[in-house]
């Protein structure tokens, strides 16, 4: 019993780490909602690694997802005519109240959730196998542009 509380509490911090950090990376991006690629840079920094490991079982390094997002925002603008260098502005201050998420943010939110019914600690590989099965959106965007199968690393992410 004493195991299962021990679990409980650290998939709880685990989880209050990668919300905090998916919130910060959406307002650098000026963006108040995280989406499913804030949780997937939020996961990759993560101590346990296993993101990290997860990205390296099917031949992609980690560090380069933010530059695969970023070319996947820039791509977007100039896709509606938006073109030219600004100089990165200010993130956005933190609101408060109710933790809010973009669709895709709330998708892998439910995952993690239905993830932490099962009573398995909460690891970065798991908000890895999460933002993999979305098929559609930036993170899903990202990720195929860096060469990697959704469905490949779906798999890899659950063997941790």
């Amino acid at each position: 019993m004493l195991a299962a509380i021990k679990s409980r509490l650290e998939a709880a911090k685990t989880l209050r780490q990668v919300l905090e950090a998916a919130e910060r990376y959406a307002l650098e991006d000026q963006q108040r909602e995280p989406a499913a690629e804030h949780f997937l840079l939020a996961a990759i920094d993560l101590p346990d690694g296993t993101a990290r490991h997860v990205f390296a079982d099917v031949g992609a390094d980690a560090g380069h997802f933010r530059e695969a997002v970023v070319a996947q925002q820039v791509a977007a603008l100039r896709s509606a005519g938006l073109t030219g260098t600004a100089a990165a502005p200010e993130p956005l201050r933190r609101r408060d109240g109710l933790y809010r998420a973009s669709a895709s943010g709330i998708e892998v939110m439910k995952t993690l959730a239905a993830h932490r019914s099962r009573h398995q600690p909460l690891r970065g590989a798991h908000v890895v196998a999460a933002v993999a099965s979305l098929d559609h959106g930036v993170a899903a965007w990202a990720l195929r542009s860096m060469g990697i199968d959704l469905a490949a690393l779906r798999e890899a992410a659950s063997r941790y």
